[in-house]
């Protein structure tokens, strides 16, 4: 391991990408015991900005693509990966769970893929169902659910629903770049707002402050809370983690702006990768308390599915003389695994590493007093529509 990371970081410094690309590709194998075949990893020039490195098939497909140069340079002729968007006709706009580790039982998520590249992401592996990669379509093909205001109006008008908080943002960030265009989070928040219906928000962009003006009526009734995600204070490593993500600093001046406003944050320290960030957890606590958010909670990594190769070439590639020790530490918390779905464990892991993480995080909370606020459902009133007038007759 030692003598292949010492081979990829002078062939990276050497720019010659294809070499360093077998080399990481051989490191992650001697690392996490993938099978021998090859794993195309794209050229740096081409993924510029982007998270992940690969772009492997979905689980789901029958045929395995693979770009291979056919001796006439053509894989130097392709362009970069650009971001490309599809309007997406969902049937409903509100998705249930009944998870016991999770605080709520719906949510909303106005588009599928997320352009802030977050190579760690749990939700990759959900875009082979669009018979897309989890790598770079993830980031690149982003799906926008038009009509998504309409559609919660309809369901929140149901006779028979009962309201309870909407997380909006659960699976991949509402507040990506592409919602400065397409406004699909805002026009939920605004049938929200207009309902008196609680609402959620995670996510780790600024543009959150765009809608201060619809949040801030809502916070005073007890109506909403946002989670701002802090997974490091360090620039560099949020760019190579998050390339399209908002720097941490912006993150902290976001939950200044929030908090100023009379909006209740919460900070999300997630994902927690051993031997990583987990050094930074009390600091962003602090930092993040300082700023004015009230409540905190935390995730440990998750490698669910594809989402276990993506990391890990990721991680050889970037930090080749960290990989055998992070790596063992994420299956001291799996159960010896790189990923344990058991609800028990997911979300904390399980073992001696994950319960230090959990005291180090509750004690710190505590210290600094982080306590959790509680959003009303009572307030509600149901939209008025089409339907719920020719009920009358």
């Amino acid at each position: 391991m030692a003598s292949s990371a010492k081979r990829l970081i002078e062939k990276s410094e050497k720019s010659d990408w294809r070499q360093a690309a077998q080399l990481s590709r051989e490191a992650i194998g001697a690392v996490v015991n993938f099978s021998s075949e090859e794993r195309p990893i794209v050229d740096p020039a081409r993924r510029r900005g982007r998270g992940a490195l690969s772009n492997e098939s979905g689980r789901f497909e029958r045929e395995r693509r693979i770009e291979t140069d056919d001796g006439w340079s053509s894989i130097e002729e392709l362009g970069e990966f650009r971001t490309n968007v599809h309007a997406e006709r969902a049937k409903t706009i509100i998705t249930r769970n009944d998870s016991p580790d999770i605080s709520f039982d719906r949510s909303i998520n106005p588009y599928r893929g997320c352009e802030h590249g977050c190579v760690y992401c749990y939700a990759r592996p959900s875009h082979a169902y669009m018979g897309l990669s989890p790598g770079l379509d993830f980031e690149t093909e982003i799906f926008v659910k038009e009509g998504a205001a309409q559609l919660l109006e309809r369901e929140l008008s149901a006779r028979n629903y009962s309201p309870k908080t909407i997380a909006i943002g659960a699976n991949t960030d509402p507040y990506q770049p592409l919602e400065k265009r397409y406004r699909i989070t805002r026009g939920l928040l605004e049938v929200a707002s207009r309902a008196d219906h609680p609402i959620g928000i995670v996510t780790k962009s600024s543009l959150v402050v765009r809608d201060i003006d619809i949040l801030a009526p809502m916070a005073r009734k007890g109506l909403v809370k946002v989670a701002i995600s802090v997974t490091t204070l360090d620039p560099a490593l949020a760019r190579a983690m998050e390339p399209r993500a908002a720097s941490p600093e912006r993150r902290l001046a976001t939950i200044e702006r929030l908090a100023e406003a009379g909006i209740p944050v919460a900070v999300l320290v997630a994902p927690i990768i051993p031997a990583f960030n987990d050094a930074e957890i009390e600091t962003i606590l602090t930092r993040a308390h300082a700023a004015g958010a009230r409540e905190a909670g935390y995730v440990m990594l998750r490698l669910p599915l594809e989402l276990r190769e993506l990391f890990s070439e990721w991680l050889v590639t970037h930090f080749p003389a960290k990989a055998r020790h992070v790596l063992s530490l994420v299956r001291s918390a799996r159960d010896g695994k790189l990923y344990d779905p058991s609800f028990d464990k997911r979300m904390t892991g399980d073992g001696p590493y994950a319960w230090m993480v959990g005291r180090r995080f509750e004690l710190a909370s505590t210290r600094l007093g982080f306590s959790r606020t509680r959003l009303r459902a009572d307030l509600f009133r149901p939209p008025s529509c089409g339907a719920e007038q020719l009920s009358l007759f």
